[in-house]
């Protein structure tokens, strides 16, 4: 099947504008009579809540914290991106749209790309008019610093914690609808199901992980927010709650899983110190505006407190290799190249997997202090866990899995293959094409929630009757009793292994054989050893407790299940796409200088997946990228 994106025709410039105005409107005594579904209140979730609450419909939002404060929103660090061009050094919403195009190398919608960097100055006035803190300059005018893939500084920051303050804003303007009765909050609930009674998203089911009870809603509308999918690598940087359930129990009621090979490997993150963790920790990216990366050039350095090697015997490979960019080369690149120099025998740190990021000359230009002020919490959270004043020594970095740029397929509207129900933010495909610069994710999260949904949605639900919100349709009930027949089962297995254990495994695999480097041998290992673990995993896993309590052990059993079936389709997304770009980087497909190889003439498409069944290949789908604005070209940052 052809997918039609159903994106606006005309000058770039107007189609947002145009759009909007040709969107049919619900009129204000009639939202009321409208009820919409939030599966998740983070960035995208928590301001798509408060603004539909606001406009007037019902909303009945849902997280599995204890708050919304605890979305995993609140783990971003370095920045929010918008084309305010403040510095005044060539910013626009134009040069933003084009780097968010190629920085995700040629594979995004231009459509999609040019609403974000047209709403993106939105986003920092509604964020200051709700108080959030971004850094100022000594005059008081907000503050920029810069991100990868960019050469002007257009990143909005509050020191290492942005996302926490963008998080507060958008729980404010969420409470401030609870407080009013337009949204109502069922916190501790994971959604289990998608229930879609002929042919429309019409509810979930969901377990309330307190009671451990199976409940379901209806309503007219369901918006997933619920991030992306990286926990498949069992280590990354997201909490570990974060998972794919939601969008595969869509998935596997119809809707399109796209590009789900797309992931993206963040190059400076903390590096794993044993086999007993459980995360990895993310170092902003905003830290390589004053750090610079490096490892030594002679092997026989390694052993070597770093400020013992002097400055002709350190290899800052980055500005060597992208003298351009330097040290803000975009993310999949940057990775791919602290990668290779630890190949080469020149990592530093235990079992040589890390490389130096040095703040030594931005310390005697500008002074300790001043460090202090732009990334003070990242440098204590960086001694807390490694025992090391990064002040006095360069941290040690390696990548780590971060995020995802695949996710459910979505038209322009957000709305899915499945008429009624939305998708937001890391969940949906839409923007970041194979890689995602810094600082955009927030971006997106907040352009989806503010300024997209609220539109659009409005389009789709002028168009439908109030259905409603009685469960007593058949659809529900089937809903309840699968959910729970699942859940039965994993309690009744009583094997011998720890889900734990199941997950650890899986992440190996994805990792070893589907991680920064990919190859066809690798991806066909992963394609036959995944189905055999998820074998295993339905006849030996052990899942103490019962469902009708809290259960953490019954709550990631349900999760691993989902990525022992998810991380099969990822590595056939993978195995598909016979080239390299961005986060996907095929061994098979690069340049001879080891840059990503793309395959326009074969590959210049979306590819979604549709689930066909237990055990049955998924069949692929796609969608033509059409590129009128900015014309496709080999990525460069050299």
């Amino acid at each position: 099947m052809i997918l039609d994106g159903k994106c606006p025709t005309g000058p770039i410039e107007k189609t947002w504008d145009k759009h909007r105005f040709d969107l049919k409107l619900v009129n204000p005594a009639n939202k009321r009579k409208y009820t919409v579904i939030m599966v998740g209140t983070g960035l995208a979730g928590g301001a798509a809540a408060a603004s539909l609450g606001e406009l007037g419909y019902n909303v009945m939002a849902f997280c599995y914290q204890d708050s919304p404060r605890r979305a995993h929103s609140i783990a971003a660090q370095g920045g929010i991106n918008a084309a305010k061009n403040y510095p005044n050094d060539g910013d626009s919403i134009y040069r933003l749209f084009y780097d968010t195009i190629k920085g995700g190398d040629f594979r995004a919608r231009e459509a999609d790309v040019w609403r974000l960097a047209q709403v993106s100055n939105n986003i920092i006035d509604q964020c200051v008019a709700q108080g959030v803190p971004f850094a100022r300059d000594y005059a008081g005018y907000l503050d920029n610093r810069s991100f990868g893939g960019a050469q002007v500084s257009r990143t909005f920051y509050a020191r290492g914690q942005t996302g926490q303050q963008l998080l507060l804003g958008a729980y404010s303007a969420l409470s401030r609808q609870i407080k009013a009765g337009t949204v109502k909050m069922y916190n501790r609930r994971e959604m289990l199901d998608l229930v879609v009674v002929d042919g429309v998203a019409r509810g979930i089911t969901c377990r309330n992980l307190v009671t451990g009870e199976i409940e379901s809603y209806a309503a007219d509308a369901v918006c997933l927010a619920t991030g992306g999918y990286v926990n498949v690598f069992y280590l990354s940087t997201n909490a570990m709650g974060c998972s794919v359930t939601a969008g595969w129990k869509a998935a596997k009621k119809g809707a399109f899983f796209a590009n789900p090979c797309y992931t993206q490997i963040h190059p400076t993150c903390i590096p794993q110190a044993g086999d007993y963790q459980s995360k990895l920790t993310l170092m902003s990216e905003s830290l390589r505006n004053d750090g610079r990366c490096w490892v030594p050039k002679k092997k026989e350095d390694l052993a070597k407190h770093p400020s013992e090697i002097p400055e002709e015997d350190r290899d800052y490979y980055l500005e060597r290799k992208y003298p351009s960019f330097g040290n803000l080369a975009p993310r999949d690149i940057a990775s791919r190249a602290a990668k290779e120099q630890c190949d080469d025998g020149r990592g530093v740190g235990p079992g040589g997997r890390g490389v130096y990021l040095d703040f030594a000359a931005s310390i005697k230009r500008v002074g300790e202090h001043t460090i202090k002020e732009r990334y003070g919490n990242l440098f204590e959270m960086y001694e807390k866990i490694t025992a090391e004043d990064a002040y006095k020594r360069p941290m040690r970095m390696y990548p780590a899995p971060h995020y995802s740029m695949g996710g459910l397929w979505v038209d322009y509207n957000l709305m899915s293959n499945i008429p009624g129900l939305f998708v937001l933010g890391e969940a949906n495909f839409s923007v970041h094409g194979a890689n995602r610069l810094g600082a955009s994710a927030l971006m997106q999260g907040l352009a989806d929630g503010y300024f997209v949904i609220p539109y659009t949605i409005g389009g789709y639900l002028a168009s439908v009757k109030p259905a409603g919100t009685s469960t007593d349709h058949a659809e529900f009930k089937k809903s309840v009793e699968d959910v729970k027949a699942e859940q039965d089962k994993l309690l009744s297995i009583n094997g011998k292994k720890t889900v734990t254990e199941f997950m650890r495994e899986l992440g190996s695999l994805m990792w070893e054989n589907c991680g920064m480097a990919r190859s066809k041998e690798s991806l066909e290992e992963n394609l036959t050893k995944i189905p055999a673990l998820r074998e295993e995993f339905w006849q030996n896993v052990k899942v103490t407790g019962s469902g009708a309590e809290f259960n953490q052990q019954l709550e990631n059993a349900g999760r691993t299940a989902d990525f022992l079936e998810f991380g099969e389709l990822l590595c056939r997304d993978a195995l598909h796409r016979e080239e390299s770009c961005g986060g996907h980087f095929r061994v098979e497909h690069q340049y001879d200088d080891g840059e990503a190889m793309r395959n326009d003439a074969d590959f210049c498409y979306v590819g979604a997946w549709e689930y066909k069944g237990k055990d049955k290949e998924p069949e692929l789908h796609k969608e033509p990228l059409k590129f009128e604005n900015v014309h496709l070209a080999v990525r460069s940052y050299k």
